[in-house]
């Protein structure tokens, strides 16, 4: 490519010198304009490629239909209620979105736009932090890290918490290089877009005080701390108005109270096990041995981007509840610190050894695409469609609702009412479906239940009394309660539930063969 350019140059030499003095002065900025471009086009190509093949899992049918509900939807927002757990920035985003037609694809394309927007604010940061090529690198690294790939294909609110989040980041950064209080004042308005993003966001403003407070060479008046604590206030504060205009202040202390007292749904090595491979373990290594080998090259950079990752790690750490999506703040820095490693790692060549920093060189380019081959292989095995039939929250859709919904909306009357396992499946039929579900798992007791959802305590008496008239049964709901799961197949049974639908999917066994495995299995019932 460079030897094409070449001779394209010396060509256009003889007969436009003008030519040749801009290219003088442009060639940086041509080349930086194709290498970022570069690294989005494969970060926004992994993230697009079979995108649709699946349907929405349950958090993405409840944001998608809180969506709806707020562009007046009128299939859907007598079903999905506006108010739930979290603000509503993002869903505000899909609001306008369907405003021109609801559809999961859509919903999907927003989020791989915020998640490509993501990249190329992880490479401003960089470049920031660290120059030109370190900005380039960091983005590569997290165009194809899985972790932030997978989260990116889904419509879920922590992918914009996460542009929001770095975009925060990078204001931090300008401040500390700058020193000029715009900047300061910034980093408010930038948390409080991470809030109304995702209420956990909030917890990265112990992460900028604890880089203020640690970081001595950077100082800050308290007149802009005090500005940027008012302007992040002013941002957060249309969430909890709303709520208190729209009358939903009683359902906002219910998330808390449910928030507070929830089970915890993993066990404490959760993060350990799953996040690490996740973002890459060469990256994690990279990120590790930068600040090991380059110690004397340690500054403030290297402070902010440490508590970045410690604050959000240490807290989800120690709260109960534990999602895969929940520590994807860190992967920026983490990409960052990684791409630090690569570009400014050397050893220093002496007259015996003349050659160790060309050494170095093959050596870094050696490992740098072992990395991004390794994130590659892990990005593609992570965007295909799963064949052992077992489902993690947050990594992907569930096959076969979206098609047992479509069916449900084409054959079950309209006023019809279902009873799942659980409220995960309930939220995906109500979506593409149109209909009324709910969970037979859902607990009375309110502290250990979503307020959003509601128990049905007695579901003989409602299938007696013609309440409920249509039961489904699925595996992935299931495979996390046989209880809930022996207990939809006994009031199959007891009411001459007949099957009127199933949906297959075809899986991998155990002897790694292809078998086709029933996963939705919907009954008619009768009084």
């Amino acid at each position: 490519m460079s030897s094409i350019l070449e001779r394209l140059t010396q060509r256009r030499l003889a007969k436009s010198p003008t030519f040749v003095i801009w290219w003088d002065r442009n060639h940086e900025a041509i080349a930086r304009f194709f290498s970022v471009a570069f690294v989005m086009g494969i970060g926004i190509g992994l993230r697009l490629w079979g995108l649709n093949q699946i349907g929405f899992n349950s958090d993405e049918a409840v944001y998608s239909g809180q969506g709806a509900a707020i562009a007046e939807i009128s299939v859907l927002k007598d079903i999905f209620p506006v108010f739930r757990a979290h603000p509503l920035l993002f869903q505000f985003f899909l609001a306008l979105a369907f405003k021109f037609g609801v559809s999961d694809l859509t919903a999907r394309l927003l989020a791989i736009a915020i998640g490509g927007a993501t990249i190329y604010v992880v490479y401003i940061l960089g470049r920031s932090l660290y120059g030109e090529n370190v900005g380039i690198t960091a983005a590569l690294i997290l165009a194809v890290m899985p972790y932030h790939v997978v989260v990116t294909r889904q419509v879920l609110l922590d992918g914009l918490m996460v542009l929001c989040s770095t975009m925060t980041l990078y204001l931090v950064a300008r401040y500390a290089v700058t020193g000029r209080s715009i900047w300061l004042h910034a980093i408010g308005i930038g948390i409080g877009l991470t809030f109304l993003a995702k209420e956990t966001g909030i917890i990265l403003v112990g992460a900028v005080y604890a880089f203020f407070a640690l970081a001595s060479e950077i100082h800050a008046r308290v007149r802009d701390l005090v500005i940027a604590l008012i302007l992040m206030i002013v941002m957060i504060l249309p969430f909890p108005l709303s709520l208190l205009l729209a009358g939903g202040s009683k359902i906002g202390k219910q998330y808390f109270i449910w928030q507070l007292f929830r089970r915890p749904n993993h066990t404490w090595d959760f993060y350990l096990t799953t996040v690490p491979a996740s973002i890459g373990l060469l990256v994690v290594a990279l990120a590790l041995l930068g600040l090991w080998f380059c110690r004397k090259e340690n500054t403030w950079r290297e402070k902010l981007l440490v508590w970045w990752i410690l604050v959000p790690a240490a807290f989800f750490q120690i709260w109960p509840t534990k999602g895969f999506q929940y520590l994807l703040p860190i992967a920026p820095a983490v990409a960052v610190l990684a791409g630090r490693t690569l570009i400014r790692w050397s050893w220093v060549g002496t007259v015996a050894h003349p050659h160790q920093g060309r050494i170095t060189i093959w050596i870094k380019a050696a490992v740098g695409v072992a990395m991004i081959l390794n994130l590659l292989g892990l990005s593609w095995n992570a965007i295909r469609p799963g064949t052992s039939g077992d489902f993690l929250a947050g990594t992907g859709g569930v096959p076969g609702g979206r098609e047992a919904g479509q069916w449900i909306a084409r054959h079950i009357p309209v006023n019809a009412t279902l009873l799942t396992i659980g409220p995960s499946m309930a939220n995906i039929l109500e979506f593409y479906g149109y209909r009324r579900a709910y969970g037979i798992s859902v607990s009375p007791n309110p502290l250990h239940r979503n307020p959003a959802y509601e128990p049905i305590n007695n579901p003989d008496f409602k299938i007696r009394t013609n309440e409920i008239q249509y039961l489904v049964w699925d595996s992935y709901s299931a495979g996390r309660s046989s209880f809930f799961s022996n207990r939809m197949l006994e009031l199959a049974a007891r009411f001459n539930g007949r099957v009127i639908h199933t949906e297959y999917v075809t899986v991998t066994s155990e002897d790694g063969n292809q078998v086709t495995k029933p996963v939705i299995v919907i009954y008619v019932v009768h009084p």
